[in-house]
C-alpha cells in the first residue's frame, strides 16, 4: 500500500505478536491514524490476533495475554546483502534476470524502476504522474502492472521499454499485487484479496484471507512463492503465506530486527517488498527506504 511514511511520535503502543513470535513490535502511536488518516488501528490488532500491551507507558484495564496460533512461525536467517535506494517508498519488488523489478509510491516521487541488485543502481525508470501515489505491481506476459494508491487506477507497461501503453481501473484501494502466471492477484488492504483478468481486469475470484478463523485484513505487498501467496501485514515484520485456494494463513515469518538499528534514518519505515527467484530458490525483502535488501532463507521458530 502507498500510505504516507510513518510520523515520529513520542507515544506509543507495544502490541505482543502471536504468541509463538515473541517479540513485541512497537508502532509509533502517531502512525495508526496516518495511514494516508484513514488507517482503523483496531482493524490491524484484531486481524493479527494481537493483544494491546500498553499505551503511553500504562497497561490498558482489562488486558489479557497474547492470543495463541495454531500456524507454524518461522524466523530468517540473512544469507546475503545488497545496497539498495534509500530514497524509494518501496511498494512492489519483482526478481526478474538478475535484476530486480520496483515500484516506489508517494506523489511526486512514484516510479517504476529497473535496478541492479549487485549495486543498488537504478537502470532504468519512468515516473508516473505527480497526481498518483505508486502501489503494488507485477509482470506477466511481457507486460509490466502496476497499481495506484486512492486514483481506481492502475497502467500497464511494455517490459522492453518501460513505456507506458494503458490505463485499468478497479475499485477501492490498490496496495499489492502479483500473478501466479494466469491471473493478477491483488490486495486493497482489507482481509480480501482478488484475482484480475489480465485482459479485462475484470474479477475472476475473490479470496477471503483467515487467520485462525478470524479475517486478516491490511495485507500490502505480496508475492507468489512456490504455490502460496505472500503477504506483507502493514505496520509489521510480519508476513503471511496465504493458501490461494482457501484464503487459510498457512503461516507467519517473523522479520523482526532483519533492519539493524545502525541502518536507520528518520525517514526509514516499515518492511515492505517480497521478491522470489523461482530458478534460484531465492527470497529477497526490503522496505519502505531502506538502505538494504536482504537475502534471507527461512528457519522455524
Amino acid at each position: 500500500m502507498g500510505r504516507l511514511p510513518v510520523p515520529r511520535g513520542e507515544c506509543r503502543f507495544t502490541i505482543a505478536a502471536l504468541a509463538p513470535l515473541r517479540h513485541d513490535f512497537s508502532v509509533p502511536f502517531r502512525s495508526l491514524f496516518f495511514r494516508h488518516l484513514l488507517l482503523r488501528p483496531t482493524a490491524l490488532l484484531a486481524s493479527l490476533g494481537l493483544a494491546l500491551l500498553a499505551g503511553c507507558g500504562q497497561k490498558p484495564a482489562g488486558t489479557g495475554g497474547p492470543a495463541t496460533s495454531s500456524v507454524p512461525v518461522f524466523t530468517y536467517e540473512v544469507v546475503h546483502t545488497w545496497p539498495h535506494d534509500p530514497g524509494a517508498f518501496t511498494q512492489g519488488l519483482v526478481y526478474l534476470d538478475g535484476a530486480l523489478l520496483e515500484s516506489t509510491g508517494l506523489n511526486g516521487r512514484s516510479s517504476l524502476r529497473d535496478v541492479e541488485l549487485a549495486t543498488g543502481r537504478v537502470q532504468r525508470r519512468t515516473d508516473v504522474p505527480a497526481e498518483f501515489f505508486a502501489e503494488g505491481m507485477t509482470v506477466l506476459n511481457g507486460k509490466v502492472f502496476q497499481l495506484t494508491w486512492q486514483n481506481q487506477q492502475g497502467f500497464v507497461y511494455d517490459l522492453a521499454s518501460f513505456a507506458r501503453e494503458k490505463a485499468f481501473t478497479y475499485t477501492g484501494e490498490g496496495w499489492g499485487l502479483t500473478t501466479d502466471g494466469h491471473v493478477l492477484i491483488m490486495s486493497d488492504g482489507t482481509a480480501q484479496i482478488r484475482c484480475l483478468d489480465p485482459a479485462t481486469f475484470a474479477i475472476t475470484r475473490s479470496i477471503n484471507v483467515t487467520l485462525n478463523g478470524q479475517p486478516l485484513a491490511q495485507l500490502n505487498e505480496l508475492e507468489w512463492v512456490k504455490g502460496e501467496i505472500w503477504a506483507n501485514v502493514w505496520q509489521t515484520p510480519a508476513i503471511a503465506r496465504i493458501d490461494p485456494a482457501t484464503g487459510r494463513v498457512l503461516g507467519l515469518i517473523d522479520l523482526t530486527g532483519l533492519l539493524p538499528a545502525g541502518d536507520r534514518a528518520p525517514d526509514t519505515d516499515v518492511l515492505n517488498g517480497i521478491a522470489y527467484d523461482a530458478a534460484g530458490d531465492r527470497i529477497f525483502v526490503t522496505g519502505k527506504n531502506w538502505p538494504k535488501v536482504f537475502e534471507v532463507r527461512l528457519r522455524p521458530k
